[in-house]
């Protein structure tokens, strides 16, 4: 789960926010070049899925093995 929440988060910060910006600028998204947006929105948002993700699944985790904090 580490790995895959690693391998998502270098994707959107590295690869749209930097390498892959003159490809998503031909596309507008709310009135914004898309990579711009990425660069300056969207990794924030895909950054709180992430947060918000991860704790669910290690909390359903906790939970399973009767370590939960309830």
């Amino acid at each position: 789960m580490i790995a895959v929440s690693l391998v998502i988060w270098f994707v959107v910060s590295y690869g749209f926010g930097i390498l892959l910006v003159e490809p998503l600028n031909a596309i507008e998204f709310g009135g914004f070049k898309l990579g711009f947006w990425f660069a300056q929105q969207g990794a924030i948002y895909v950054f709180l899925i992430l947060i918000a993700v991860y704790a669910i699944r290690m909390n359903a985790l906790d939970r399973k093995h009767g370590v939960d904090e309830q």
